[in-house]
């Protein structure tokens, strides 16, 4: 690749990732090209639809969900590495809402996008299932109640990224308190959500 298409490339990436983490994946093509500083002729050239253009943005957002899953399946601990992914994804999503979106939306054409998706939420559920073996989380945690807790923390809005995240991290919290087994009180049955459900 030429040493120009190269910049014009990465300041389409650049343009286009803060504008998704900002207003999330409905951020019309012209106004990333405009932020980018290229015409759109130039951008459909490097990305030819919405879903190349993301799954090139969240490329390593994803395999940084990968690795907190992996994290926190080799954690000795199993309560502290449910914690630990809990509290990372919840941060990954109040830091860039466009990154949620993409996680939780189908594209038909991006396999390796959703091979990685499906092997993330696969390994969710295994470390569900190792933090109840261990005790520490309730028995009636359902690996679907991560939709609700994206839910939930998607509902923060604040006037900085900072006041954001520290709200989030306090929520977070509360709710990891409420998971533990020693909270465990009846609870209805779980609602059937997906975590496509969890878009907001």
């Amino acid at each position: 690749m030429r040493a120009d298409a190269q910049l014009n490339r990465d300041r389409i990436l650049d343009a286009a990732r803060d504008a998704f983490a900002v207003r999330g994946l409905d951020v019309p093509m012209a106004a990333i090209a405009r932020r980018a500083g290229v015409g759109v002729a130039t951008l459909y050239r490097r990305f030819p639809t919405r879903e190349s253009l993301i799954t090139e943005v969240f490329a390593d957002q994803l395999a940084g969900c990968l690795s907190l899953v992996d994290d926190a399946l080799a954690d000795p601990d199993p309560w502290r590495g449910f914690c630990s992914a809990i509290e990372k994804v919840c941060a990954m999503q109040v830091i860039d809402r466009g990154f949620s979106a993409a996680f939780l939306t189908a594209f038909p054409d991006a396999i390796d996008f959703d091979k990685a998706r499906t092997r993330a939420e696969e390994g969710f559920a295994a470390v569900v299932r190792r933090a109840q073996e261990s005790g520490g989380l309730r028995a009636d945690f359902d690996p679907a109640d991560l939709a609700l807790i994206l839910q939930a923390n998607a509902g923060i809005t604040a006037d900085s990224p900072a006041v954001a995240l520290a709200a989030s991290r306090r929520l977070v919290a509360y709710l990891l308190q409420a998971f533990h087994t020693n909270q465990a009180g009846s609870l209805p049955p779980p609602a059937p959500l997906a975590l496509q459900h969890a878009i907001g």
